[in-house]
């Protein structure tokens, strides 16, 4: 199973993690069922931006990114190259380090 290392963000994830996950499981899933509870506002449809991660290794193991993800990803917050949206970058067999950005662009939580 491949490792996702978690680097530290001080509110998700203080101390950084690294957890495993089923090779064909989307790091979304993976974080959220170890109870690292990244946003996803869309519940994980690809319809917004919250769950966006910086991919630091391992980008060109995930699955290629489609036209949908890649609109969407032109709107978050703190964009890079190895930018992804969490809940459709699917493991392979190879281990990832991935970033959470400080912030994210979901109008419910700002509301709060």
């Amino acid at each position: 199973m491949p490792i996702i290392k978690i680097l530290p963000h001080p509110e998700y994830c203080p101390q950084g993690a690294e957890i495993s996950a089923p090779t064909g499981t989307s790091i979304c899933e993976a974080m959220l069922e170890n109870h690292i509870s990244i946003e996803h506002a869309c519940d994980m449809s690809c319809a917004c931006t919250t769950c966006h991660v910086i991919v630091r290794e391992g980008f060109a193991s995930l699955n290629e990114l489609d036209e949908n993800e890649e609109d969407l990803l032109d709107r978050a917050w703190g964009l890079e190259p190895q930018s992804r949206l969490s809940c459709q970058a699917i493991l392979a067999h190879n281990d990832v380090v991935v970033e959470i950005p400080k912030y994210s662009i979901n109008h419910a939580k700002e509301l709060h």
